[in-house]
């Protein structure tokens, strides 16, 4: 970098840092953080937008005699975006761990910007019929590669560019972009539902948010284009992502398991709560809506402050297990109260304490897992652990939910779900060692 010299430390392959100026170094701590920040929260606000849109995207796309029919086509999509991610974390992060992380982040922007073009511009069932329908899955996929890869080699960088001091802050700025990306999908939904009757939205307003999107991608991609890059890659090593499973294989099962407790909440919550208050709740889309812009500030907070929490701690594994007991805890009571006692505010409330109790804990987890693997594989290692673990475990949720409401008619289905994902998070934690970096 230009404002610090990097080696790898030989025991642990994270950078030693030799400081900048003042001045410099905040400048270059300001460009790395919105560098990885916009890309980051571009892919999570095309991912919003389609989950807070899914309902109008069943209806248009996947018609259904029955409305958790169209519901279950829709949000299997969705999911399918997911099917894509281990691929491009293995393939992106394999890229990121050769070349360097400036190059896999400038490829993530462009196949993201792909995806949501062929989203955007898709002819509806009626217009073209099958034809539509298989852009909006081609779409998803696009989407679902370029953010397999884009998590570990932004969060690798985000780790990478600057000393030990701060770590957890600028780590933070992964999660807490992903509230802003929520937060704006949501703004924008809520704002069209309100604005615009039921007919423009279903020819040409649902439309919209997709395309606002792809005005942040110019910006993206020009700063990321100006960033120093991290990792100097070894000349011999011409496979990271086969060494990372040969020398690496129980902390990357320990990572998938641990990540499915957030993963789960993030896409129940964060994502599927708009449509859950729609659907078995009964509240009007406008209203509901509002639950993602909540979830979205509770999560761009909560992660900023965990971030702080994990680089003044002496350890970082008490607030994980900490906060996920406490999640546990809670969920149950939580969605029992809104579906006896369903009202805006009880929901509004009670879904930022459960974002808020399980994130505290988020930003530490992904640090000690990224100082236990060595620069040489960090960003693959990083992708494997959260492609693997939000497909399997977050990409089939809202899937997996509706099929049990609609199975069942327990509207407790989605903290069940939650539940068993936590207790298998716990479990990797207990497994789980924590090597804090010099």
């Amino acid at each position: 970098m230009s404002d610090a010299v990097l080696s790898a430390s030989p025991v642990l392959g994270s950078p030693s840092v030799t400081a900048a100026p003042p001045g410099r170094a905040r400048q270059s701590q300001f460009r790395l953080i919105a560098a990885c920040s916009l890309g980051n929260a571009l892919e999570m606000y095309d991912f919003t937008v389609y989950s807070f849109f899914a309902l109008l995207i069943g209806k248009l796309f996947f018609p259904s005699h029955s409305p958790y029919g169209s519901l279950l086509l829709a949000v299997a999509t969705f999911g399918i975006g997911f099917v894509m991610r281990p691929l491009g974390g293995v393939i992106i992060g394999n890229f990121a761990d050769r070349k360097g992380r400036k190059a896999a982040m400038t490829l993530t922007i462009g196949f993201m910007v792909l995806g949501t073009l062929c989203i955007a511009f898709a002819p509806t069932y009626g217009t073209a019929g099958v034809l539509g329908s298989l852009m909006i899955v081609g779409g998803r996929l696009l989407q679902g590669f370029s953010l397999g890869g884009e998590v570990g080699a932004s969060t690798a960088m985000l780790m990478e560019a600057g000393g030990v001091k701060g770590r957890g802050f600028r780590v933070s700025w992964q999660l807490a972009s992903q509230g802003i990306a929520a937060l704006l999908g949501a703004l924008t939904g809520a704002t069209l539902y309100a604005l615009l009757p039921q007919a423009s939205l279903e020819s040409w307003g649902w439309r919209l948010p997709f395309l606002l999107g792809l005005l942040i991608a110019p910006v993206g991609l020009y700063i990321r284009s100006h960033l120093d890059e991290t990792h100097t890659p070894d000349a011999n090593e011409h496979s990271p992502i086969g060494r990372l499973f040969r020398a690496h294989g129980p902390l990357v099962l320990k990572g998938v398991l641990a990540t499915t407790a957030g993963t789960a909440t993030m896409y129940l919550v964060v994502f599927f709560m708009p449509t859950y208050m729609i659907r078995v709740l009964n509240m009007p889309p406008s209203l509901a809506l509002i639950s993602g812009c909540v979830t979205g500030i509770t999560l761009f907070v909560v992660s900023l402050v965990a971030g702080r929490l994990a680089d003044r701690l002496p350890h970082r594994k008490p607030l994980v297990i900490g906060s996920l007991l406490f999640s546990l805890l809670a969920v149950g009571p939580a969605f029992w109260l809104i579906t006896h006692y369903p009202s805006v505010p009880l929901v509004l409330a009670l879904s930022a304490l459960l974002t808020a109790s399980v994130n505290i804990g988020t930003t530490p987890m992904f640090l000690m897992l990224l100082e236990l693997l060595p620069i040489g594989v960090r960003a693959s290692g990083i992708s494997v652990i959260y492609s693997i673990g939000v497909t399997v475990f977050g990409g089939s949720s809202q899937f997996i939910v509706t099929w049990l409401l609609a199975k069942t008619g327990n509207p407790m289905s989605p903290a069940f779900y939650m539940m068993a994902c936590g207790v298998l998070s716990l479990c990797a934690l207990l497994a789980l060692r924590e090597r804090k970096a010099d």
